[in-house]
């Protein structure tokens, strides 16, 4: 490696903090999906102790680029999971590519850790076009005229329709299948 195991051990500290800070201080208290911590930990980890393995060859920065396509397509594929988890993914591999092609803690590394996860916390962001939602509707009629389901769903889901994708239609069960982009008009509170 880079130096020995001593000189590594702080930026191997500052990944670790990153990591931390990214699915529990960001991630979970969010979302609330146990899975992916264990996936964001592992992943972020391992591709630390890879990058820094490859870190001595002379091929180690393309080899640990094609790493985290691999990783990224092998996983990705594997699961659904929504976009904004994909992002936590690539964060998740970024920081432990940096962490690990790197031979001590340096200003741009730190930066560019901080940078990664202060994306995170603005995009992500529970306040951030919190009243927009996307979900996937399935009626009970068939509704083939746009102008007219737009007024359904409308009227159904409390706020204007911004987009909508009709998915499926089956004219055997009379059913529906809509993807919908909405503007919640008002949280509405219960007592």
């Amino acid at each position: 490696m880079k130096g020995g195991l001593v000189e590594q051990l702080p930026i191997i500290a500052i990944d670790l903090v990153a990591i931390t800070v990214l699915t529990f201080v960001l991630y979970f208290p969010r979302h609330h999906r146990r899975d992916l911590v264990v996936a964001f930990l592992g992943v972020n980890v391992g591709v630390l102790a890879v990058a820094m393995v490859l870190g001595t060859s002379a091929v180690g920065v393309g080899l640990g680029l094609g790493l985290f396509g691999v990783l990224s397509i092998i996983r990705l594929r594997s699961d659904e999971i929504a976009q904004h988890e994909v992002a936590y993914y690539f964060a998740a591999l970024a920081l432990g590519l940096l962490a690990g092609l790197s031979s001590a803690p340096s200003v741009l590394v730190v930066g560019l850790m901080a940078l990664i996860i202060a994306a995170l916390v603005i995009g992500d962001h529970p306040r951030l076009f919190h009243r927009h939602r996307q979900q996937t509707v399935h009626l009970d009629t068939v509704q083939t005229d746009e102008a007219a389901l737009r007024r359904q769903l409308t009227e159904l889901l409390g706020g204007p329709v911004t987009h909508l994708s009709v998915k499926h239609v089956d004219l055997v069960n009379d059913t529906t299948l809509v993807e919908v982009r909405h503007v919640v008009q008002r949280e509405r509170v219960t007592v």
